[in-house]
Parts: structure tokens; C-alpha cells; sequence
């Protein structure tokens, strides 16, 4: 499934449907692919049930979904069921794909995730990109893209579209890194460097984070503050089921909110930034170890054997995260907070400081904090999800390919 139930309507980013005719069509075909697509498979007169529509009217939108490849037909319902037994509905596994990419500091990655949600095909480079000029750095992304938009290909799908997470800020405009620190990128454009053949947007990962939390795990409300980590720190701000992107588009900046003022240079040229306290190689310098490969199972690892320097060091990053964390619930009053990235897997360390430092310094009671399911794939997934959802939410602007 793409998506739970309660969460079947529009990301906020799809075009406005205008108030006609053809408007309300538009509309109906889209309720109908969210039913079928949060459900799994459904008859007609289900949809109908779920929708509000007659049974008719649904019929004659799921034969247009059909022809248009975006709905198959699996056959007759389980039997057992009184009276005549409906053809079971299921969004297609063939056709449109959402194409995920993401730009870390250490990696590349792209997947295409079909309208079922499931990934068919993936790519993976790792290697540093900080410091490196953005040219080369997209021209890497744009062969793996090449390389899981062909593998899609063989198995029946198209992409309908690219989204591509940047570990910094994303201008409106959805395609311009206005500046992404670790990297060292400012004022860049991607719409030319990347493959003109796809819709593009582009996001800052720790929103497409959030996005995936929101989408594919069950049972998340709909006011959260989703915290993803890696080299760098951000947070999507989830309210009422929408992200809160501030008046140009850069809310959510936790990591560099400042804990201590007069701490350590940052590289956004503040001082004392939560991410000198609780980035992946803040907590490897705190406690002296080198960076290698895998930082977080490196960290992990010793924290699971009890070396005291890298337990203290996640303490005290948990410490911080806290108090960054404070103002954001004071001012939000979310529902909880949902540690994701390479946060997730170093969680059983964090959590105790945090949670003292949440409970000590928030005004109301304590805000829950829970661990992402997803941890560092929820970026990606988010990228691919969001391009899923925008056919999901107006069928007829891919139907015609």
C-alpha cells in the first residue's frame, strides 16, 4: 500500500483542480485511486461505499483508470461474501513509478517505487561528495537515475517524475539549493543538471523524511517533528497532516539552532550549533574515534560494548538534541517527536539524556519521542513516494503519456 487510510488526500505541492466539470472528474478519479490505493484491492461497490459516489458513477471512473493502465482488475472477490461476488480493484504494478533520489554528504542513491509502494529498483554510490563542485556530483546521480529508470523499464514501468533529496535549504521554487553547507553548495540550480525527461522536484531530505513517516508508517499522527541526522541535522515540521515550510521554504533548520553560543565554529558560520554537538562526526570526534565507512555502526558497536567515551559522547548529544528540541515543542506542541536518520540506530543511547532534557526544560508534559521505523532510507522513500502521490492525486495529467 502507498499509503494509510487516513491520510488519502493531496501532498499540498499538487496543482489546485479549478471548480468545473472536468474539475470535479479530475477530482473523483483521484479519490478513486486513493481508496484503491490505501486498501490494497477493493471492489466497485466498495470504492462507492468509501467515496460517496454511486456505483455507477464509480464504474464508469474506474473503466477510464483502467484504460489509462492505473488500475487493473485482479478477478472475482473472495467468496463467502453474500450476494454477487465484485471484481477485486488494486492500483496497477505496471505504468507510472516514482523515481527517489538523494544527495548525502557520503552517498548517492536513487530507487523507483511503483504505485503500490513497492521499490522495484535501486542504486547506491558511496563516496564523499562535500566540497566537490555540484557538475560532477549531479552527473554521478544522473547515470544512476539512467541506470533505475532502465532496470524499471524492463519490468513494465515509466517514471513519472524525479524528486531528489538535498541535505540543505531548497527554495521554493523546488529545484534551486539555495545553500547546503556540507556540501559546500550555494545558489544551485539542479533543473539543468539534471535529465530534462522528468518532472523534478526538489526538497530538503529531512521533509521528504518527515513526508515518508507521515505516508508509510501506520499509525503516525498527523503533528509531529520528525529529526533526521547524518553529518548534518534538519527537521520536517509536520501540523495537521501538512508540512510547515515557513515564508521561504527553510523551516526546520535544527541543526543549526544554537545550544551552546559561545561552542565550537559551525560551518554555517554560527556558533555553537546543535550539529557540532550531535552530527555523525561531532559525536566520533567526542569520542575519539576516527570517521570510517559506517560511522553509525561504528559508533553503535562500541556503544554496545560498553566503551564509556562513546556512551558519554551520545549522552551528551542527546543532551543537546534536547535542548534544540525544546523550543520547537514549546512553540509547536506536537504530538510527539520521531528520531530518524542515523539517529534511529543510535537511539538506545540517545533516548535517556534526551528525554531528561525534554522533561526538564518543556512547559507542558513530556512529548513523546519514538524511533523511526525507517531510519536512513526515509529520505529516499519520501523522494519516490512524493512523485507516486502526485499521479495518485491527478491521474489524468500522466494518463495521457
Amino acid at each position: 500500500m502507498t499509503a494509510p487510510p487516513h491520510d488519502a488526500r493531496p501532498t499540498g505541492r499538487a496543482r489546485a483542480l479549478p471548480d468545473t466539470q472536468q474539475g470535479m472528474r479530475r477530482r473523483n478519479l483521484a479519490r478513486v485511486m486513493h481508496a484503491v490505493s490505501a486498501e490494497g484491492s477493493l471492489s466497485r461497490a466498495a470504492v462507492a461505499s468509501r467515496i460517496g459516489l454511486t456505483r455507477a458513477a464509480v464504474s464508469t471512473l474506474v473503466d477510464e483508470l483502467i484504460r489509462a493502465g492505473l488500475i487493473e482488475e485482479l478477478g472475482p472477490e473472495r467468496p463467502g461474501r453474500v450476494g454477487r461476488p465484485g471484481s477485486a480493484l488494486a492500483v496497477s504494478g505496471h505504468g507510472p513509478a516514482g523515481i527517489g533520489a538523494e544527495v548525502g554528504v557520503d552517498h548517492l542513491a536513487v530507487c523507483a517505487v511503483d504505485l503500490r509502494g513497492e521499490v522495484r529498483a535501486r542504486a547506491v554510490r558511496h563516496g564523499t561528495n562535500r566540497g566537490r563542485a555540484p557538475e560532477p556530483v549531479i552527473g554521478e546521480l544522473t547515470g544512476l537515475v539512467r541506470q533505475v529508470v532502465a532496470e524499471a523499464e524492463r519490468e513494465g514501468l515509466w517514471p513519472a517524475g524525479l524528486a531528489v533529496a538535498v541535505p540543505g535549504l531548497v527554495a521554493r521554487d523546488g529545484r534551486t539549493v539555495v545553500r547546503a553547507p556540507n556540501l559546500d553548495w550555494n545558489d544551485v540550480d539542479l533543473g539543468p543538471l539534471l535529465p530534462d525527461a522528468y518532472s523534478l522536484t526538489v526538497d530538503n531530505e529531512a521533509n521528504f523524511g518527515g513526508l515518508a513517516e507521515l505516508w508509510l508508517v501506520e499509525d503516525t499522527p498527523r503533528d509531529f517533528v520528525h529529526v533526521s541526522a547524518e553529518i548534518g541535522i534538519g527537521a520536517a515540521l509536520v501540523v495537521d497532516g501538512s508540512l510547515l515550510r515557513g515564508t521561504r521554504g527553510f523551516a526546520g533548520e535544527l541543526g543549526h539552532v544554537p545550544v551552546r553560543p559561545d561552542g565550537p565554529a559551525c560551518v554555517c558560520g554560527g556558533r555553537g550549533c546543535l550539529e557540532q554537538y550531535a552530527g555523525e562526526e561531532a559525536v566520533l570526534r567526542a569520542a575519539r574515534l576516527e570517521p570510517g565507512g559506517d560511522r553509525v555502526g561504528l559508533l553503535a558497536g562500541r556503544a554496545t560494548d560498553g566503551d564509556e567515551d562513546v556512551r558519554r559522547a551520545l549522552r551528551e548529544a542527546g543532551t543537546a538534541l534536547g535542548i534544540a528540541l525544546t523550543g520547537a515543542l514549546n512553540l509547536l506542541d506536537p504530538e510527539v517527536v520521531v528520531l530518524g536518520g542515523a539517529l534511529a540506530g543510535l537511539a538506545p543511547w540517545l533516548l535517556p539524556s534526551l528525554e531528561s532534557e525534554l522533561a526538564r526544560r518543556t512547559a507542558g508534559p513530556p512529548c513523546p519521542v519514538l524511533v523511526s521505523r525507517l531510519g536512513p532510507e526515509g529520505p529516499l522513500l519520501g523522494a519516490a513516494h512524493s512523485v507516486v502521490r502526485t499521479v495518485l492525486d491527478d491521474p489524468v495529467a500522466v494518463s495521457g503519456r
